[in-house]
């Protein structure tokens, strides 16, 4: 696969769903939890999107797709029961220069989706050569080592580099973080050496 994974600011993106089923459901309800402003166009939408209109990062508009929904979206997920309709909607997106995904044929899109493990300020998405549930499955296992004290670790660290380098400090955090980042790391934040080691310099 010649995939190159990214992670966006999800804030700043601008993303339309076309579908209202299960699928469109998870992918937007990702995108919104990501902090997206998500347009989402289907002649039926399911019930938990609509349960997060009030949010204010939601439109849902219900009725058929037309080539002018694609609008200012950055980011575009097909995911109806529709075979024409998604080939459609991916053709027009490609053809606007977006990002597309498309749920029930990839090879139409430019992007897929990855299981997602995320707490904290860490994030770990897998990608399983087209074979979600075995993506998930690793998430799953990765998740299990990558717990709480993984995301309290990164939340300590911030803090410390970000208070630092606002003192003008920079060199004073390469430093500490060449001793604290090194080859035990994951050792240290399992046993709780890191954060007190953290926290003997705040």
């Amino acid at each position: 696969m010649s995939g190159f994974p990214i992670l966006i600011e999800g804030a700043g993106v601008r993303a339309l769903v076309v579908g209202g089923g299960a699928v469109a459901v998870r992918k937007a309800t990702a995108l919104l939890d990501a902090g997206a402003h998500v347009r989402v166009v289907a002649p039926a939408i399911a019930q938990p999107l609509h349960d997060r209109v009030s949010g204010g990062r939601l439109e849902l508009m219900t009725r058929t797709y037309a080539t002018s929904d694609i609008a200012d979206a950055q980011l575009v997920v097909v995911a109806t029961d529709d075979r024409a309709v998604n080939a459609a909607a991916a053709l027009d997106a490609r053809t606007a220069g977006r990002l597309v995904n498309v749920a029930d044929a990839p090879g139409e899109g430019s992007f897929s989706t990855m299981a997602t493990h995320r707490l904290g300020a860490l994030i770990v998405g897998v990608s399983a050569g087209g074979v979600p549930s075995a993506a998930a499955r690793i998430r799953d296992a990765i998740a299990m080592r990558f717990d709480a004290r993984y995301a309290s670790a990164l939340s300590d660290l911030s803090a410390l580099r970000r208070r630092l380098l606002d003192d003008g400090k920079g060199e004073s955090w390469r430093r500490r973080a060449d001793l604290l980042i090194d080859e035990r790391f994951c050792d240290a934040v399992e046993s709780g050496e890191l954060a007190a080691r953290v926290s003997a310099w705040r």
